[in-house]
């Protein structure tokens, strides 16, 4: 893997950039499209798109903001 200096120039610990990019890649709530498993559901169980939006919504809003502040409160980032 490849570090580029100007991260370093920032001086932030490269270890809380580690969660962020877990959740982020983790978190694919908002559409059925975001993981198979939401696509083997999507058609049997008669969903619409809107449901997955109106349920993935405000739980990707929780888990943007808790990441956010556990990111912020464990590395003062």
């Amino acid at each position: 893997m490849r570090f580029d200096p100007s991260f370093l120039a920032t001086r932030l610990d490269a270890n809380a950039f580690a969660p962020a990019v877990t959740f982020a890649a983790s978190a694919p709530l908002l559409t059925p499209v975001g993981y198979q498993t939401n696509l083997m559901v999507y058609g049997p169980g008669g969903s619409k798109f809107t449901d997955f939006a109106r349920v993935g919504l405000p739980l990707q809003l929780i888990l943007t903001v808790m990441t956010t502040l556990g990111i912020a409160f464990f590395w003062g980032v």
